[in-house]
């Protein structure tokens, strides 16, 4: 009998532990760092034309940024409704969106893209490793987000059917 006690308190412990915001934060400000990024230079062509801007160089940078902002959305609603604060497969989704845009910027870095049809010879600029720093970021607290308890309710399920 007083096994049967100790599960439920256990499961009613687990009913209200929240997953802590921490990871959240972070991936909030490498979303914020991201969406700056397009707003500065992304490279520089050697031939003394003006610097091009994220917007500039690649409509890929802004929607990127703008994603991040639809997901931060969405992560910042699943914390509200939640009942453990997030939501697994969103922060996951987050992650891997985090994780590419990491990828592009360093892609940038190495070899900016956008001048080949024009024949310029680029270099990358701050924007891009700004850019880097916001995705990592990004990336690192969906990380930290999906590593919390998950909001959905398939352990205390999976609990009431084990009884």
């Amino acid at each position: 009998m007083s096994a049967s006690t100790g599960n439920a308190s256990t499961t009613s412990s687990r009913d209200t532990r929240r997953a802590k915001s921490t990871g959240l934060l972070v991936a909030a400000a490498g979303i914020v760092v991201f969406n700056i990024s397009p707003l500065l230079n992304w490279v520089n062509p050697d031939e003394g034309a003006d610097p091009r801007t994220g917007y500039e160089t690649d409509s890929l940078v802004p929607f990127i940024a703008y994603l991040g902002i639809g997901l931060l959305v969405a992560l910042f609603y699943a914390r509200k409704r939640a009942r453990r604060g997030q939501h697994r497969g969103l922060t996951l989704v987050s992650m891997a969106v985090g994780i590419a845009a990491a990828i592009q910027c360093l892609a940038f870095g190495l070899n900016p893209m956008g001048g080949l049809e024009r024949g310029d010879n680029l270099a990358a600029d701050l924007g891009v490793w700004v850019g880097f720093i916001g995705a990592a970021l990004w990336a690192i607290g969906s990380f930290l987000l999906a590593k919390e308890i998950e909001g959905d309710d398939d352990e205390r399920d999976e609990a009431h059917r084990t009884r």
